[in-house]
This record gives C-alpha cells, structure tokens and sequence, in this order.
C-alpha cells in the first residue's frame, strides 16, 4: 500500500512538473516560422522553375510529373505525403477554324491561324509544340457561320444596351471581349440571347497596356498581339459526369446528353482569339457606332455593334476522355486533436506554364511546407493535424479539389477547421484577402506581423492602412477556385489570398506568356512576394492549428451580415418585404458569439484549467462550436436553380461564375422579381428571406451550444 501510494504521488509529481517546466511554447515557433533563417526565396525560385519546365495541362504526363515532384518534396521536408486519384472527364481540342469574309458579297476571305507565336530568344521554345491549341474547355463542338454582333464583355446589362437600339443577336456570331465576368458566362450569355457562336478576345485596352506603342513581353509585361487567353466555359463543379459525387473507382457517370441537359456546358461552339486577330474582326463591322466606354484604345479602330457586314464561319471539334488526374495530399498529424483539420490548398495544373496561375501558389506551398518541415526538425509539433493539398484539374472547373470534397464530405464536414486557398500566390504587388468573416481579425492580425515585400519598413497591414481605413477584405461567394466545394458545399471557414495588380487578372493570364521569364522580371523578380504570401498563409495555419481555443471571431460575422443587411434593404426597399426575421436572426448570433467569447475568457482566467481534464472537454466542446457554426449557414436543398451550392449567405451570381453574392438566393428572387413584377416573384423573394433567417438563427443555436 506504502509503495503504491509512493508510486501514484511520484507519477502525479512528475505530471505537475512536467505541465509547469518552462518548454518553448507554440509562440516561439510561430515566431521562428517568419524567421529570415527559415524562410527562402531562392528555393521558392528554384521550385517554381522546376514546376513550370514545360506546359502541364491537367491529365497530362508533365502533369503527373510535377506531381511527383512536389510528393518528393513533401517527403523530404518529412510529411507524409500520398497521391489520390480520379477519372474525370476531360476535353482537348482536335481542329479548329476561324474565317472572315468582310461581307457576304466578297468572295475573299482572312483565316486566322489561331497561334501565339513564341518571341526571339524565348528559352522554351523547344517545348512549346507542348502547349495545347488555343480552346475553350467544355467547348460545344459544332459550326456556327453568321453575321458578327459586337457585345462588348458579354454581359446581360450588354445586351439591354444593344436591345436599346434596336440590335437583334439571333442567329448571329458574337465577338466579346475578356474581362468583367467568366468566360463560360459570356458563351451563356450569347447563347440566351439567340447567338449561334462565340468568339473572345484579349483587347489590348485591357490586356495590351492600352496600346499606343506600348511594348509587350518580353520588354514589357503586357500581352502580346498574338496573346490569347485559353479556359474553360464550363458552368459546373467538379466532373461535369458525376454531379455530386466522387469520380473513384467504377462509379456511376450520367450520360453525355444528360450534361448538356443540366445546363453546365455550352450549347454552342466559342473559340477564344488573340488582340491583333479581335480587332481584324472589329474592323469588319458596321452599323451603329458602340458607346465610348465599349471603345478601344486611343489607336485602335472605331468600333460598331453591327450586326455584319463581316461573316464570321466558326468551327470547333473537341475530343471527349476520361483522363486520371492526381491530387497530392500531404499530412502533419496532430499530438492532441488529431481529428481536427487544418487545410491548405493550392491547384498545380495549367492551361500553359502556369508560371502565375497556379504555380507561384505550389512554390509558396511547398516553401510553407519546408519551413513546417524545419519547425518539426527543432521540435514543434502541431496540437491539430495540418493537411497540405495540390489540387489538379482546377482549370477545367474546380475538379480535383471537388471530387476529393464530395469523397471525403462526411468527415470534412465533423473534423475541418478551415480550409485555407492560395491559387496564383503572386501576380503582382498589391495583397488581397478574401475570407469567411469570423477569420478577418485573425487575418489582420498574421499581416501585422508579416513584413510588407514592397517596403521592407512596414508591414504588409500598414501597407493597406496608408489611407488611414481598415483593410477591407473580400467574401467568397464566387466559383474562381478550390475554396469553393469546402465553403458553399460544406461550409468550412475559408481564405483565399495573393498578391496581384489592383485589378482581378493580369495581362498574360491563361497565355503562352505565363511562364518563368515573365515571373522573373514583372511578377517578383526577387521572389520575396512568394516569401511573404507564405508567411502570411504559413502563419494564420499554425494559428488555427495550434491555438487552445480556435481564434475564430463571430462578432466580426454578425457585424457583416447587418452591413450587408443594408445593402439588401436599399435594393429592396420600395416593396413590402419584411426584413425582420434576419435583424432579428443577426441579433441573436451577435448575442451567441459574445456569450461564447465570455466563456472562454472565463475558462482562461481560472486557475490551473489546463491541469483538469475536465476543462479540456470544455475546451474540445467549446471549439466545436466555434468549428461548426459556419456548417450552420448551409441549407440541404441548396440555392434555387443551383442546389449543389448549400451556402445560403455566400455563393455565386448566376450571371457571373467569378462574382461574389451576399445572401445569393434573395438576390437572384428580387432580380427576377424586378423582371417579372408579378405578386408570387414578390412571394419568393420573400421565402427566400426566411430561408436565410432560419440559418442565421441555427447557426446562433449551434454558437450557444445549446437546445431549444
């Protein structure tokens, strides 16, 4: 009994002692982890050069190469490291033709070669014949032969303006340019207003550094007349075959008519063209001149809507496959919660060399990755599992990362903490943020310690508050990338960051220009972007994988749901729609998340609460709720007209697949209640208010952890 007793008293002593003997804590290694001694912008380069040799479209063998290249590189830094495949289906380009007559009674035509030609002493010369011809993924094959109607960037408000004076679509080949919205809903949009064709191109207003002699890569950064921006029009996610489920194994795939019936591909052929072959085509329209801001550079031509005299005869064939992609799925496993996930997510394939567009984003993962595999080296160990992914097939519509959503739904949607998106990492010098709201304090808070790359004196928040405003962040409704199936499918807090131009793109986007050279002289000549994007990303990881409590921020939520009430009050507020319902559901999240934010200052502040087991089921139980709330916001039957998007506060518009809408179901009702102006559009609007008033106050409920 004497040496049991002996025994029990040595064992909780050397517990005490073990919890009391100072050890170095979670903050010095965050610290560590921004380090100069840790961070490198030459492995960063030399990684990004290696990722980006050759042209890597997603189900190609230069592809999977790259794929093993970062399994190799995730295996040295000692993550354990594994390849998940799928058969997804895929398609590539087998001929295309684009021809000109300048009006049905000339008998002589243009045809365009529909090529980007390399520049003199490009060091890829030799593999650019690697590069697939110029295409839209998803394209309808078919021949569209019709007279051109000028729409500028194909938008809906576009086509009001050319119904305003009196300019019929049907039957004819549209000519839009880039810019504005997503492709695939230029091609929709031509398509709903009776256009049998589609043909896109670069403007140099937008792409060209606005002409007037200016000079293009390589002296400059700017596309280059034969530029032309491929990409997919796709209006889907993930395999358009296997719509909300996994494409493994043997699975069951819908038939090709059953695509084209589900309204996600393109019902008519479209084929994306360079600046200097748009304009050939500018040229050749007549009718009414187009209002000055659809006009083009100080020297370009004059440009008219048409429709005709030039004819355009349009002809695409695609080729259909079921190709094998492979997501790279990394994992550092957690000492204490090891069922809770943290997620980092980039897409490694490209339409081209993807320099910009994904790779500076598989460079900073795999430099976030390095530093996480020197941390380990020194002794640190994460309190929850961090999983780092690279995507593929991203390009094509968001797949890779998709599939392995809707395979792995059920545990991501009981163990994800969040899931954190880097795509093009570095594009240019401004950062920007898009996030869920409950992670903007904890955003804010990573860029304060972060220097900025641009100025080395201030950090990268400085650099957003020189105007004496907060930064402001933007939401992820949008489809632009793999955040998508984890937030408005799931509904896992989300992030998506980068460093860009102040606008959206920049001028080689999706080109054969997007390569190593352009990165290295415009894009981050001295990679220190990259090591930035990295800190930032690397740091907000080990925050939420490390901290006791989940440093998620609700209040923070509510205060954006009422600015966004606003907003929605303003549009509405010439009808007799009650609001109520969602001031009220937005009162009572405000209430939960300061009752949650009380507890846990409460536990902290009393004595030995990290000794008693008892606290740490608290603890555990206090950061479900945390983790959970945001799975809340989702509906089952998802938004009308797109179900397979369950976020009722975030999701896309249905005319823009890269635009952000704040609570998308009633803005899609009062946009066609506006059109119809019928008492029952008016009823739906109202409908869909409750619906988002109902997931308000549930996520309320699951904040406050407790049963009606």
């Amino acid at each position: 009994m004497i040496k049991t007793t002996i025994t029990l008293l040595a064992i909780s002593t050397s517990y005490l002692l073990l919890l009391t003997t100072p050890t170095k804590n979670s903050t010095y290694y965050h610290s560590l982890f921004l380090s100069n001694s840790l961070s490198d912008n030459v492995s960063i380069s030399n990684n990004l050069e290696i990722l980006t040799h050759r042209p890597h479209i997603a189900g190609s063998e230069a592809n999977n190469e790259a794929a093993a290249y970062v399994v190799s590189v995730l295996t040295s830094c000692n993550i354990l490291s594994h390849v998940t495949s799928y058969d997804v289906a895929l398609t590539y380009p087998l001929s295309r033709s684009l021809v000109l007559k300048k009006s049905s009674s000339e008998s002589s035509s243009v045809s365009f070669s529909l090529s980007q030609q390399v520049y003199e002493g490009d060091p890829y010369v030799d593999v650019a014949d690697e590069v697939v011809p110029t295409f839209h993924g998803y394209a309808k094959s078919g021949t569209a032969v019709g007279s051109v109607v000028y729409a500028n960037y194909g938008r809906v408000e576009d086509y009001l303006k050319l119904k305003e004076i009196g300019i019929n679509v049907s039957n004819t080949v549209v000519l839009a340019k880039y810019g504005k919205i997503y492709r695939g809903d230029i091609v929709k949009n031509a398509y709903d207003e009776g256009a049998i064709g589609v043909v896109i191109y670069s403007d140099k207003k937008d792409y060209g550094g606005g002409g007037g002699g200016t000079k293009w890569f390589p002296d400059e950064k700017w596309l280059p007349p034969s530029g032309v921006q491929v990409g997919s029009v796709y209006g889907g996610t993930g395999d358009p075959t296997t719509p909300g489920w996994a494409s493994s194994g043997e699975c069951e795939r819908i038939s090709k008519d059953e695509v084209e019936k589900s309204g996600d591909v393109p019902l008519i052929p479209s084929l994306p063209v360079s600046g200097e072959d748009g304009e050939k085509i500018i040229m050749s329209i007549g009718g009414p001149v187009a209002e000055d801001d659809w006009q083009g550079s100080k020297d370009a031509p004059t440009y008219r809507v048409g429709p005709g005299p030039g004819i355009l005869n349009l002809s695409y064939t695609g080729q259909d496959v079921i190709a094998r992609i492979q997501n790279v799925i990394g994992v550092i496993e957690g000492t204490e919660e090891p069922d809770r996930f943290v997620i980092l997510g980039n897409h490694r394939d490209a339409w081209t060399f993807g320099a910009v567009d994904p790779n500076s984003g598989t460079a900073t993962l795999l430099e976030v990755a390095q530093r996480l595999g020197k941390l380990q080296k020194r002794g640190w160990k994460p309190r929850r599992t961090i999983i780092l992914c690279n995507w593929d097939a991203e390009e094509y519509g968001l797949i890779g990362s998709t599939e392995w959503v809707e395979e792995n739904r059920e545990i991501l949607t009981s163990r994800a903490v969040a899931y954190l998106n880097v795509d093009s990492a570095v594009a240019g010098p401004s950062f920007h943020v898009s996030a869920t709201p409950q992670l903007d304090e904890l955003i804010k808070k990573a860029i304060q310690k972060v220097k900025d790359p641009n100025n080395s004196s201030q950090s990268i928040y400085d650099s957003l508050t020189t105007s004496g405003s907060y930064p402001q962040f933007g939401r992820l409704g949008g489809g632009g990338s793999d955040y998508k199936a984890f937030l408005q499918h799931v509904g896992i807090p989300a992030t998506d960051m980068s460093f860009r131009e102040d606008a959206a793109g920049y001028p080689v986007y999706h080109s054969l220009y997007d390569d190593f050279i352009w990165m290295k002289k415009f894009g981050d000549p001295m990679f220190q972007r990259h090591v930035a994007a990295a800190s930032v990303w690397g740091l907000v990881a080990l925050w939420l994988a490390d901290e006791e409590f989940l440093p998620f921020d609700y209040l923070s939520y509510a205060k954006e749901l009422k600015l966004n009430m606003e907003e929605l009050e303003n549009e509405i507020s010439n009808n007799d729609i009650n609001l109520s319902p969602m001031y009220k559901s937005i009162m009572e999240l405000e209430k939960a998340a300061s009752k949650i934010n009380t507890q846990i200052k409460e536990l902290e502040a009393s004595e030995n609460w990290r000794t008693w087991k008892m606290e740490h089921l608290k603890v555990r139980e206090l950061n479900d709720r945390l983790m959970m709330t945001e799975r809340a916001f989702t509906d089952r039957d998802g938004l009308s007209g797109m179900q397979w998007h369950k976020h009722l506060i975030y999701g896309p518009s249905k005319h823009n697949g890269y635009g952000s809408q704040s609570f998308p179901g009633i803005g899609d009702a009062v946009q066609m209640a506006k059109k119809l102006r019928t008492v029952e559009s008016w009823r739906q609007v109202q409908h869909e208010v409750w619906r988002v008033a109902r997931v308000i106050r549930h996520a309320s409920l699951v904040l406050s952890g407790q049963l009606t």
